[in-house]
Order: C-alpha cells, then structure tokens, then sequence
C-alpha cells in the first residue's frame, strides 16, 4: 500500500486553499438553513395565502425550508421592523406590500424605518384590487344605494382587517374625498371582519379582493366596486371606482418579497430568479388568479422603481389626509 505524503509545496497548496475557503464570505453556501418569511397580517389574509404559496415552491427551488412567520400590528409596521432590523443574510423576508411599505410607516409620527431605502426589495409578486363590500342583511346592493344611506343617516360603520391596514386607509380616504361620514371599526385581520359582516353587525367593508369571492359568489356578501382601473376577472360584473366617478379613489395592493437592507447581490438574484420562475408556471398563475392577483415578474431594479413611485405617491396622501393610528 502507498502511503500520500505531501511535499512541502502540497501542504502549502492545502493550507491555501484552506486559508481561501475560509475567508469567502458567509453567504457563498446560502442557503444552509431555514428561512423565514414574515406576514405582516395575521393567517388566512392575501398576504398570508400568497406567502404560504411562494414559500412551498421556493422550497423547493432553494432546497431548504421556507417556512411563515405572521406578526401583524400597527399597521404592518411591527412585522417591519422585524426585517427592517434583521441581519441581512436572506435569512429573514417579508412579504412586502402596500402596507407596510407604502401606508402603515406615514400614519405614525415618526416613521420607524424607510420604506424605500430600509429594505432590499427583491421581486415584484403581482397586485389585487380593494372591493367596498356590504352585507347582504344590510340592503345595500349599490355603491349609489351605500353612498345615499350614507349621507341620509349621517354615519355608516366600515370594517377592515385592522389599524392602519390598506382597508383602513382606503376608508379614510374615501371619507375624505366624498365627504361620507365613515367610521372605522377594526378588526384582528379579515376572518373575523368576514364574519362580522355576515351577521350585519357592520354593513359595510373594505379590503383586498383576493380573501372574498367565495362569499360573494355564494351570496352572502355583497360587491360594490372595485378599487381598479379596470374590472377584476374574478368579478367582472362589478364596477370599477373609475366607472362610479370616483378616479382618485384608484388604489390596489401590491404584493413582493423583500429583505433587510443590503442584503447581498447575489442572494438577491437568486430570489429574485426564483421567485420569477415561480410566477410563470400555469399552475401558480392559475392559482394567484383564482386569488385575484395578476402575477408581474419583474427586475430587481424596476420593483425598487416602484416602491420608490408608491411611497412618493401615497406618502404625501395620508400626511394630508391626517390619517393616524
């Protein structure tokens, strides 16, 4: 038998090359553990049920777990400040979407993070129109017929899924711009909203299309308008704000993935690749449409355009607009 003994200059090529592995850098082997996305909502919401689809399919993409971590509150901006904060190793995402990016950090004070600079926004995931949405004990069948009660009793309740939440801000606006006394009730998320309004214990509410067809194709919920600029697929035959005179009013909540600022590029273009590859497949489009989302996939630096766009955009709104949590 042949017994290796390397020369000196072998046992310096080793060395080397252990010297070289060494110093590269940590992410070269991402990923090597799990991963987590945060929801800032609580389960069963648009965000939720998109994550919860991604993080399945990037599973396998990425050959580790990615795993779902809700943590709703103030707005989207605790599950924020989750990521906002967290070490930018891809470790740590969020599903970021028009609230805790473009809405939730402008009803506070002080902003606790920069929606535009304090994050790394990988992918563009798609968008989803609001719906205003009425029970159906209510009578109301009629944006007009909402509008008309409105004004005739002076006030109408409207549920959301929580403080600050797109539901939440899109009411107040609406109340701003049309002069309706709107009062916003609250909600821990849109299941328990859901059943609220099925009792009539609010006639009214606001939030992502993508959670209330099955309601309103069964009856029990009833669809006023859409927040879009054209009709949603799902339910053609309700109207868009634009058609009920109302262009201003035009918001739909978009949907991403991003990360901690800084977060390195090549771990960025590997979820950003990923998460393209994902978007294309039929059986997710057919998903996501089922949803109520139109799926974009779209370059790291035209998602980062629009968030920049978004911020600039509805920033300035709520500030005039006075909307505070």
């Amino acid at each position: 038998m042949t017994t290796f003994r390397p020369t000196r200059r072998t046992a310096l090529q080793f060395l080397a090359a252990g010297a070289a592995a060494s110093a590269l850098p940590a992410f070269a082997q991402w990923p090597d553990k799990p991963i987590k996305i945060i929801v800032t909502f609580p389960p069963g919401g648009s965000s939720d049920v998109l994550a919860r689809l991604m993080a399945e399919q990037l599973t396998k993409k990425l050959g580790q777990p990615v795993v779902v971590d809700n943590k709703p509150g103030a707005g989207g901006t605790i599950g924020g400040v989750q990521v906002a904060t967290a070490a930018p190793d891809g470790y740590t995402l969020m599903l970021s979407n028009t609230t805790p990016i473009a809405l939730g950090p402008f009803t506070l004070d002080k902003p606790p993070y920069d929606p535009a600079t304090g994050f790394s926004h990988i992918a563009y995931l798609g968008a989803a129109p609001l719906v205003i949405m009425a029970s159906k004990p209510s009578g109301i069948k009629t944006y007009a017929e909402f509008d008309a009660l409105a004004r005739k009793d002076g006030r109408m309740d409207f549920g959301s899924g929580g403080p600050g939440s797109i539901g939440h801000i899109y009411g107040e606006l609406l109340k701003k711009t049309t002069g309706i006394n709107l009062v916003h009730v609250p909600y821990r998320g849109g299941a328990p909203m859901t059943t609220d309004l099925i009792a009539n214990t609010i006639p009214i509410g606001i939030d992502v299309i993508t959670s209330y067809v099955p309601f309103f194709k069964s009856g029990q919920l009833v669809p006023l308008a859409v927040t879009s600029t054209q009709r949603s697929p799902l339910m053609p035959e309700v109207p868009t704000i634009v058609e009920l005179k109302q262009p201003k009013l035009v918001l739909e909540n978009f949907f991403g993935l991003s990360g901690p600022a800084k977060l390195p590029a090549d771990v960025v273009t590997r979820l950003n690749t990923a998460c393209n590859e994902v978007l294309v497949m039929p059986e997710i489009q057919k998903k996501l449409n089922d949803l109520g989302i139109v799926a974009k996939p779209e370059t790291v630096g035209m998602f980062n355009d629009f968030v920049k766009e978004q911020v600039s955009v509805l920033g300035p709104t709520i500030k005039g607009a006075g909307i505070k949590l």
